[in-house]
């Protein structure tokens, strides 16, 4: 096969993104994924189920997935549920952070131009459709290859200006300028580049399930900042002919608890978890009539010492992981493909259509997205500190975090500012 300018390996939401935009900008591209293809059949029946995991999309992310012809096709299947509002509340403390309009005092003037949303909830396998589907489109087929269900097993460093030499499970060989690894926590690309990891372990675990509330969600965002950690409500998508008739009624959940404490309360029946769930959240949205797809994760973030190496760059999961307190982690990827994709761009015209992926630009990209992505990282981190264990139980710790939610919500200009970087633009 040919010397393509770039190899993606992993085809995840932020890996095909980056395919796309790069065919869109005439530039040869192959993209790599592990898991096997899927037919229109076997789509459809993933979609026919309600999928308890969702990402909180930014308008900055939203506005990438317009860019590549993807968000056009996600909100005509109307499997999105879009927030005006996002509500931060603490039990048994003093302050409560409410983003959106409907906070804001300010003139009818100013309030119109700003957005009324501020973000979307969306299915995963409801990004990664829309993306299977632009990527067989025929305006990027001249510049876009894509393998499926093929893993890489070797990787050869060739020389600078030859880059990576690729070898598949099957025996394919791929010669590429630039190798890209959006392949996740678990990196392959990484480990075979030897770049090392600083990693922290929460000693926490998620419970993820979708749930049914005698309360509407009202377009809003909810999370509750607990001593166990936190719980997050996010409206969820009205799938069925039911759902439609009475909307806004189911949420996506992510509790936030101590590892043992979760894997306990996991084994116990569905009911218990519901009614569990519905005291934690201290009835925020009534009690909860229905509980499904109830699973589990553990928690730890971790940044990737360095994101490039000669011929070689990391972005999404495979650079870095972040705490889900925020909902950020897919939308730091998304910022990942948007920096890198102007940044080869650029830097390629600027050197006659001559240089691809070279050292320079992958430097430029790391210095614009790394100190970024470890800000957000430590900052989650020490928001989870301040909420959640012994020490953020102590007296001096509350009347701090007591103090300071009471006060930022009544700053009207901070709070704008919180709700413009939440939504990444």
């Amino acid at each position: 096969m040919k010397n393509n300018h770039t190899l993606i390996i992993g085809g995840g939401i932020v890996g095909a993104t980056l395919a796309l935009k790069l065919a869109q900008d005439n530039k040869p591209v192959t993209l790599i994924d592990a898991r096997p293809g899927r037919s229109e059949a076997d789509w459809q029946q993933v979609l026919g189920q309600r999928d308890a995991r969702v990402y909180a999309l930014s308008l900055a992310s939203i506005g990438l997935l317009k860019e590549v012809g993807t968000w056009q096709k996600i909100a005509a299947s109307e499997r999105k549920a879009d927030y005006s509002q996002m509500q931060v509340w603490q039990l048994n403390g003093m302050g409560e952070l409410l983003f959106g309009d409907s906070n804001d005092s300010t003139n009818n003037s100013e309030k119109n131009t700003s957005p009324k949303m501020l973000g979307s909830m969306v299915e995963p396998a409801v990004i990664e459709y829309a993306l299977w589907q632009r990527l067989s489109a025929h305006d990027v087929s001249q510049y876009l290859t894509v393998i499926d269900g093929q893993k890489v097993v070797d990787m050869d460093w060739i020389g600078s200006q030859q880059g990576y030499r690729v070898t598949l499970e099957n025996g394919s060989v791929i010669d590429a300028r630039l190798v890209v690894g959006a392949d996740g926590r678990g990196s392959f690309v990484r480990k075979q580049a030897g770049i090392e990891l600083d990693t922290l372990d929460y000693k926490q675990t998620a419970i993820c399930c979708a749930i049914q509330t005698d309360k509407p969600h009202q377009a809003t965002a909810r999370q509750a900042m607990l001593p166990t950690g936190t719980l997050a409500l996010l409206p969820l998508a009205d799938i069925t002919d039911e759902d439609k008739a009475n909307p806004q009624h189911w949420q996506s959940i992510v509790w936030t608890l101590p590892r043992n404490q979760a894997l306990a309360l996991i084994a116990e029946h569905p009911r218990y978890i519901a009614d569990k769930l519905a005291a934690a959240s201290n009835y925020e949205l009534g009690a909860i009539q229905k509980i499904e797809s109830i699973a589990s994760f553990p928690l730890a973030a971790q940044q990737a010492k360095s994101y490039v190496a000669d011929n070689l760059v990391l972005i999404g999961d495979a650079a870095h992981g972040v705490h889900p307190l925020a909902g950020q982690g897919l939308n730091l990827g998304m910022l990942d493909v948007k920096a890198l994709s102007e940044q080869l761009t650029h830097d390629y015209a600027r050197s006659g259509n001559k240089l691809w992926g070279a050292n320079q630009t992958l430097r430029s990209y790391e210095r614009l997205r790394r100190p970024h992505n470890s800000l957000m990282m430590h900052s989650f981190s020490a928001l989870n500190w301040l909420f959640a264990g012994s020490l953020a139980q102590l007296r001096p710790i509350q009347q701090i975090r007591n103090e300071g939610m009471y006060r930022v919500s009544k700053i009207k200009p901070l709070m704008r500012l919180f709700a413009k970087q939440a939504s990444g633009v």
